[in-house]
């Protein structure tokens, strides 16, 4: 055998090593690729049932806050109403809001008076 076939074996010996590397290489990917379908074939069979309970529990709690709504409207018309109300007993009743006033610091004197005396 000659130089010329000496070269032929090494080069189909390197040809076969390379095909072997390559194989394998397909073969690990091939698995890598089986191994990302399992899980997110798992992931997509967990997500679903989380989604419906979170829809589940989102709906619940809107609920009492559709109730907690109605509650604060309510709420504000009636404090916009005393609002109103006051504010056109204030404007209407000048001096029936200065009188009673008035009153209302002679009762806190008076008040004051009296504890004095008990302290003494």
């Amino acid at each position: 055998m000659g130089p010329g076939g000496i070269a032929t074996i090494i080069a189909a010996s390197s040809l076969a090593v390379i095909a072997i590397a390559i194989a394998y290489v397909v073969i690990r990917v091939g698995r890598l690729i089986d191994e990302a379908k399992a899980s997110l074939k798992a992931l997509t069979d967990e997500a679903a049932p989380l989604i419906d309970e979170v829809h589940t529990t989102v709906t619940l709690v809107n609920g009492p806050l559709h109730s907690i709504n109605r509650v604060t409207k309510n709420i504000e018309d009636l404090s916009d109403k005393v609002n109103e109300a006051t504010t056109g007993f204030i404007s209407k009743n000048g001096s029936a809001v200065k009188v009673a006033g008035a009153l209302l610091s002679a009762a806190q004197m008076s008040k004051g008076r009296s504890k004095k005396k008990k302290a003494e």
